[in-house]
């Protein structure tokens, strides 16, 4: 069996001469001294780690299973070399997976059942192999190795089971669907994980390692299938009942903390398996409660007594939440206290919150860990004191030193080490530190819900985790909110602001209920009414969090949640004001020291201009002058900025900085945010505001990419929203424009030229003008205007990125830019620049790729319409045979967008036909004609995409043909088909939109009298 096995790569070789050359190279030259290179370090040390592990792996293969002495010794001393190794380090990277599976299954041939201590040897072995190295068995070793623990399960006494199921819970990990033949073993009615996970049992550490089986039993790695039925469901009946069952008297708290993180992690495996059922035994309203009641697990102030199941409903739900007992030790101890002692210590906290403040950049880094952080290290305690006070979400506690429990908060009760002795202050933080990740897995959980049941369904239980009323004169509702506010986890804060975001996400169908514009109603409150006071809420509540958020992790996460709010709130049937504090609150974050910080409000900035606009609150804001100092009016600055204004330049008097970095101007200037944005894609990067490791250590370096794209996606949201407002800077925006189309990132050329799309078509939109609303000519931009405008950008760098064929994409939206052209500015660019424009999108119709094709045919259907080009023949006949060749595309896509077209095409033919007259229809090849008839036929057939276009083309074409084309042989058969494709369209089962065009098709053909209707 040693030949059979290669334990190590073959470029892998341990020299036996290592020390021989070492000694000779020292004799040599005795009088130098060449110390190794970290790398060479690095190098021996894997080497030797390797060499170490191979003589172990190679002694134990060697041996053979036999009852003597020798053997249990030698095995004894083989364990605990190879259990004592560290795997984790980067020495045993080489290590391959065969050679662990072939190792474990040969040490299992070797111990016998009735040897228990070599038993719990192999078991540590086997759980620290496959975790440390991250292997997952193969299923011959998975097979083996867990007929080998369920015998041992059956075989050996009670007190070997912990270590043996935490072996097999390594065996089983992503590996459920694979055991399919001991599942019966272990789950069925009296399986061994089914009796041992049971809350019955009495042994706390059986019962823990046989929840941790479960929960890897329903994990199921990438490319795998799921734990089929029944045996999900039973699993997932343990980690519901365990998770419903008390903590029983005589477990430990950290112990049972531990339970409970293994069953929500296996609840969260559960519900990563697919989508939500409901079956008998799995009730939604049931989860919600357990997770809710496991969200506020351990979180100081509070004890929850949650109903057993949450049920859909508008208005929030019994709940109780009796006075907070007072923590054990420290509670106690601090009210033992004399009261001189209390303002002693009262007025000692205050000194060191002075200190704090100005190390709140630290302090703010160092709570991303696990560990439990002070929430809200701020700079100013006057102001964190006014946020809690605002807040009115704290819990009903009793502070230590006397204070209103709103502006104290929780977590910060026994803060002081004088309180109590190391040995149990070091086992309380240890335990708050458990308890921190029950509710962090409880929100994991949550969150999978979220994504796995249908948003119409969880929508039934939203006043159960979104407050709608601050809860003033009574105990506070326990939301998300409440979470996101007073936990002293950053992580756990953090994950409840990411479930309230997958909340909000796609809610905006369920938000636009509603509405308080109207007067209140006294005889009742309507949903419309108590949803918008949700939604109030929300605005106040995640304010208060942004201004009292320290850790930079969770700032993002707050950010990021109040961008998808804003993006789905129906701020036109709210009363206005919802959105100018928040505007006034982010403009700080802009010149945030952390990039993410700062990415993120440029994207709660995007969200707040593009959110059902031009909303005129926003409108008056974009408006305002960018002088104000962010750091000196009221409302604007935050905890964070003041904490880190050491890192501003310093002004002179009279000089005031533009808040969030704006640009200088008055009321009538150009628009603070656009010029904010330009700057941050053009203007060297400031190195007092941004990250050592954000760029370059130059000072002549950019902002970060992900700064400058966000920075171009306000821009462009801007712009699409607010056009007149940036129509003033239509220049400079070009400018801009062609300079990112310059870049070498494909990513900064594509959002240059997305920005240029939105311009074009503003300035379309301004010309275009409804029957009933006269032409706003005043305030349009000029043509002349326009045309400078277009014939600055359409250079090199456009004409570049329509020819980079390594990035469809960006080919894909410069087709998309130059259909965005003005008509009337594009009769008055230079001819050269016309064909360019025309010839590069007759040869992208050719592209391999469908993205491009499909752009480029889209564009020709636009230019196709133009006045200056639509009594050009060739050109018309050059762009019809561009569309009928993309009509016979592969591509869904491609053919939609070439249906589409060949409409407009044909809406053309109509026109040219009564403004031009006979002459066109002369010059128009009859063939050509003959053949977009068929095509057009033909694609009637299609999908529905399609078929609504080409029935509108259609009936174009039998509107436009002339007796000189009815009288021809050739036409009659494909003419009797189009009229049949019409007829059954209308009476098929297509859309309505499919069919109302049929009808219309028809009736444009009845408009030609020369059709031999009725014949």
């Amino acid at each position: 069996m040693a030949g059979k096995a290669t334990f190590f790569e073959s470029s892998l070789s341990f020299p036996s001469s290592r020390n021989t050359q070492g000694v000779q190279s020292a004799s040599a030259d005795t009088s130098r001294f060449v110390p190794l290179s970290k790398a060479q370090h690095e190098l021996d040390g894997s080497a030797q780690a390797l060499d170490q592990i191979s003589r172990c792996f190679n002694k134990l293969r060697s041996l053979r299973a036999s009852d003597s002495a020798t053997l249990k010794t030698e095995l004894n001393l083989l364990f605990d070399q190879l259990i004592s190794e560290n795997y984790n380090s980067s020495n045993h990277d080489n290590i391959q997976p065969e050679v662990v599976c072939e190792m474990l299954m040969h040490a299992s041939r070797l111990v016998p059942l009735s040897q228990e201590h070599l038993i719990i040897k192999l078991s540590q072995l086997i759980h620290q192999l496959l975790n440390q190295l991250q292997v997952i068995v193969d299923e011959h070793t998975l097979d083996v190795l867990v007929s080998y623990c369920t015998h041992a399960l059956r075989t050996c006494s009670s007190w070997t089971h912990p270590e043996v199921l935490l072996a097999l819970s390594s065996l089983v990990y992503g590996n459920g669907s694979r055991c399919h033949r001991h599942l019966p073993e272990l789950l069925g009615l009296s399986g061994i994980l089914v009796n041992y996970g049971d809350p019955s049992q009495p042994d706390i550490e059986i019962r823990r390692s046989a929840v941790h089986c479960l929960a890897n039993l329903c994990l199921s790695v990438a490319g795998q299938p799921y734990l089929e039925e029944p045996y999900k469901g039973v699993c997932y009946g343990i980690l519901l009942r365990t998770l419903q069952s008390p903590k029983p008297p005589d477990v430990e708290d950290i112990v049972f903390c531990t339970l409970l993180q293994s069953a929500l992690k296996g609840t969260q495996y559960f519900l990563n398996g697919g989508k939500w059922k409901a079956v008998p035994n799995q009730d939604l309203g049931t989860l919600l409660a357990v997770l809710k009641r496991f969200m506020f697990y351990g979180l100081p102030g509070i004890s929850v007594e949650m109903p057993q199941v949450l049920y859909p409903a508008p208005l929030p739900q019994y709940e109780t939440i009796p006075a907070a007992k007072p923590e054990p030790s420290q509670d106690s101890a601090a009210q033992k206290k004399t009261a001189g002692s209390q303002q002693n210590k009262k007025r000692k906290s205050r000194g060191k919150g002075k200190k704090a403040g100005a190390e709140g950049k630290n302090d703010g880094e160092e709570g991303e860990g696990d560990h439990i952080s002070g929430h809200h290290k701020t700079g100013g305690a006057g102001v964190v004191q006014s946020a809690w006070s605002l807040g009115s979400q704290s819990a009903s506690v009793t502070s230590p030193s006397g204070v209103t429990p709103q502006l104290y908060p929780s977590w910060k009760k026994g803060s002081s080490d004088s309180e109590f002795s190391d040995p149990e202050g070091g086992m309380q933080s240890k335990l708050r530190l458990y308890q921190a990740r029950v509710r962090q897995s409880a929100l994991q959980c949550f969150l999978a819900v979220v994504k796995c049941v249908e948003k119409r369904i969880l929508y039934g239980y939203w006043s159960s985790f979104v407050p709608d009323a601050p809860g003033i004169g009574g105990p506070p509702p326990l939301t998300l909110l409440t979470i996101a506010l007073k936990d002293p986890s950053p992580k756990v804060r953090a994950g409840s602001l990411q479930v309230l975001s997958a909340l909000l996400e796609g809610s905006r169908q369920f938000l636009s209920t509603a509405e308080d514009t109207s007067a209140p109603r006294q005889a009742f409150t309507p949903f419309s009414a108590t949803l918008a006071a949700s939604v109030r809420e929300l605005h106040r509540c995640l304010l208060l969090a942004l201004v009292a958020e320290s850790s930079c992790q969770t700032l993002t996460q707050v950010l990021k949640c109040l961008a998808h709010l804003v993006s789905n709130v129906p701020y036109n049937r709210l009363r206005p004001g919802l959105l100018s504090p928040l505007w006034k609150q982010i403009r700080p974050y802009v010149r945030h020291r952390d990039v993410n910080v700062r990415v993120s409000s440029l994207t709660l900035f995007g969200a707040l201009v593009s959110t059902q606009a031009p909303l005129p609150e926003i409108q008056l804001l974009l408006q305002q002058p960018g002088s104000t100092s962010a750091l000196s009016t009221p409302g604007i600055s935050t905890p964070q900025e003041l904490s880190h204004n050491w890192r501003l330049p310093a002004r002179r008097d009279g000089e005031a900085s533009s808040p969030g970095g704006g640009v200088e101007g008055g009321p009538e200037g150009p628009c603070w945010l656009l010029q904010l944005c330009v700057s941050l894609v053009t203007q060297p990067r400031e190195e007092p505001y941004s990250d050592s490791d954000a760029g370059g250590s130059s000072g002549a370096s950019l902002e970060p990419s992900p700064i400058r794209l966000e920075a171009l996606q306000v821009l462009a949201h801007l712009v699409k929203g607010y056009f007149s407002l940036a129509q003033t800077s239509l220049s400079e925006l070009g400018q801009l424009s062609a300079r990112c189309l310059k870049e070498q990132d494909p990513s900064v050329q594509l959002h240059g030229t997305k920005l240029l799309e939105e311009l074009g078509t503003g300035i379309i939109q301004q010309y275009r003008s409804d029957a009933n609303t006269p032409p706003q000519s005043a305030k349009c931009v000029p043509v002349c205007q326009v045309v400078e405008f277009w014939s600055d950008v359409l250079g090199a760098p456009l004409i570049s990125a329509l020819q980079n064929e390594q990035h469809p994409t960006l080919q894909t939206s410069a087709c998309d830019t130059l259909s965005s052209i003005l008509p009337q500015a594009f009769s008055q660019l230079p001819d050269k620049t016309q064909v360019l424009c025309i010839t590069i999108l007759l040869g992208l119709t050719y592209s391999e790729n469908s993205l491009v094709k499909a752009a480029a045919v889209r564009a020709l259907g636009v230019y196709i319409l133009f006045p200056c080009l639509r009594e050009d023949v060739m050109f018309v006949a050059d762009t019809a045979n561009a569309i009928l060749t993309a009509l016979d595309d592969r591509s869904p896509n491609v053919r939609a967008k070439a249906a589409w077209s060949l409409g407009n095409l044909t809406d053309t033919l109509i026109v040219n036909m009564q403004l031009v007259g006979l002459e066109f229809q002369e010059e128009f090849s009859d063939m050509l004609l003959l053949n977009m008839l068929r095509s057009a036929t033909k694609a009637s057939g299609d999908k529905d995409r399609v078929k609504s276009n080409a029935v509108r083309a259609l009936g174009n074409l039998l509107h436009f043909l002339q007796p000189v084309h009815l009288g021809k042989p050739v036409f009659e058969q494909p003419l009797q088909e189009a009229m049949r494709a019409l007829i059954d369209t209308v009476r098929g089962d297509a859309t309505m939109k499919v069919r109302w065009n049929a009808c219309y098709a028809l009736g444009n053909a009845f408009r030609n009298r020369s059709l031999p209707l009725g014949e």
